[in-house]
C-alpha cells in the first residue's frame, strides 16, 4: 500500500514551517541537521506509515521552504522548541515521538524538559545527550582550530562560509555527504590547518553519483533547494550555539526519562569523536535509554546509509511504546 505524501505549510509563531507527512496514527515527529532537509526522512516516512504511524517530517527553521531568519539568536532554544510546539499546536496533536538526527537531535534531547507533556517517546540518531560544557562552545572550538581545521569555528563569522558553499552549492553537498558518510574518514580533515582554508580546501572531492544510498535524483532535490535558499539559514543553527549555552546557565539540562532509542553509524564522526564514554554517560544523563544500536559501516547520514536497519530499530522501539 503506498501512502500519499501531505505537504503543509504551518504558522508556527514567529515562521512558517514546511511539513511533509504520511500515513495515521501515532505521531512521529522528525527533525533532521545540516545540511539535511525533510527529504533525508524520505526512507522513514513511507516505512513508518505503512506500520500505521502517522509520519511528518520537518524542513526545520532556516532550510527548504521554511521560513529563514536572518539573526542567529532567532536559532535559541526558545525559538526552536517553540517551532515544534507550533507543529503539533497545527496539526491538532498533543503529544508525539520526536526523532532527530544531527543539531535536530541536539534540539530534541530539549524537548521533554522544555516543552513538558508534549513528547511520547524520542528516537536519537548521531548526536549522544552530553551534559552542557563548563564555558562557551565556541571557546572551545575557537581553540580547536589553532590546531585543526573545524567546521564549527569556521561558520562562525557570517559572510566566508556563506559565501563559499553558495557559490558552488552542488560541489559541496556532495563533498560533504561524501566526508560524513561511512566511506570516508572524516578526521582526516583535521589534519588541514584552520588559517586560509575555507570548507571546501579540505573537503576530499566525491565520487561520482549514484553512491549505494544516494542516486543522482535524489542529490538533485538537495542541490535544487540549497541553490534556491543558500546556507545562512542553516548556518545560523551553528551560530547560536552561544546562545543556547546561555539560555542553559539558567536552565540547565534535566535527566531524560521519556523512553528513548538511540541510533549511530559506526564509522560516524561523531561517534569517533566522543567515543563510546559517550555512549556511557547517556545512561546517567538518559534514564529513559531502551536501546543503543550501532550500525555496521554506516556513517553519520545513518537513517540514508543504512535505512532498512534503522526503520526496523525504529518500528521495534515504536512497538514497545
Amino acid at each position: 500500500m503506498s501512502f500519499r505524501e501531505r505537504h503543509h505549510m504551518l504558522d508556527a509563531g514567529d515562521v512558517t514551517l514546511h511539513a511533509v507527512e504520511q500515513g495515521d496514527g501515532l505521531p512521529v515527529v522528525m527533525c533532521h541537521g545540516f545540511p539535511g532537509l525533510w527529504y533525508s526522512w524520505r526512507r522513514q516516512l513511507p516505512a513508518l506509515a505503512a506500520a500505521g504511524y502517522r509520519a511528518i517530517a520537518l524542513d526545520m527553521r532556516g532550510y527548504g521552504r521554511s521560513s529563514r531568519p536572518p539573526s542567529p539568536r532567532a536559532y535559541d532554544r526558545r525559538h526552536t522548541v517553540a517551532d515544534l510546539v507550533g507543529v503539533l499546536d497545527a496539526l491538532g496533536i498533543d503529544e508525539a515521538v520526536f526523532a532527530g538526527h544531527d543539531f535536530g537531535a541536539a534540539l530534541v534531547w530539549d524537548l521533554p524538559q522544555w516543552a513538558p507533556g508534549r513528547v511520547t517517546a524520542l528516537i536519537q540518531l548521531s548526536v549522544p545527550r552530553m551534559p552542557v560544557s563548563k564555558r562557551p562552545p565556541t571557546e572551545f572550538y575557537a581553540r580547536m582550530a589553532e590546531q585543526h581545521f573545524v567546521h564549527v569555528h569556521y561558520f562562525q563569522e557570517k559572510g566566508p562560509a556563506d559565501e563559499e558553499l553558495g557559490a558552488e552549492p552542488a560541489r559541496f553537498l556532495a563533498n560533504v555527504f561524501w566526508a560524513l558518510s561511512g566511506g570516508y574518514r572524516y578526521l582526516d580533515i583535521w589534519q588541514h590547518p584552520s588559517e586560509g582554508n575555507g570548507y571546501l580546501d579540505v573537503l576530499p572531492e566525491a565520487p561520482p553519483l549514484p553512491w549505494p544510498w544516494l542516486s543522482q535524483d535524489e542529490f538533485a532535490f538537495y542541490a535544487d533547494e540549497f541553490r534556491r535558499t543558500g546556507f545562512t539559514g542553516g548556518l545560523n543553527w551553528y551560530r547560536a550555539y552561544d546562545h543556547v549555552w546561555n539560555e542553559k546557565q539558567s536552565r540547565p539540562d534535566e535527566p531524560v526519562t521519556v523512553p528513548t532509542l538511540f541510533l549511530v553509524g559506526e564509522r560516524d564522526p561523531v561517534l569517533q569523536m566522543m567515543g563510546s564514554a559517550a555512549l556511557k554517560q547517556m545512561e546517567t544523563h538518559v534514564p529513559g535509554l531502551r536501546d543503543v544500536h550501532i550500525i555496521d559501516g554506516a556513517g553519520h547520514f545513518v537513517q540514508m546509509e543504512a535505512a532498512n536497519e534503522v526503520n526496523k530499530a525504529m518500528l521495534a522501539f515504536l512497538a514497545d511504546l
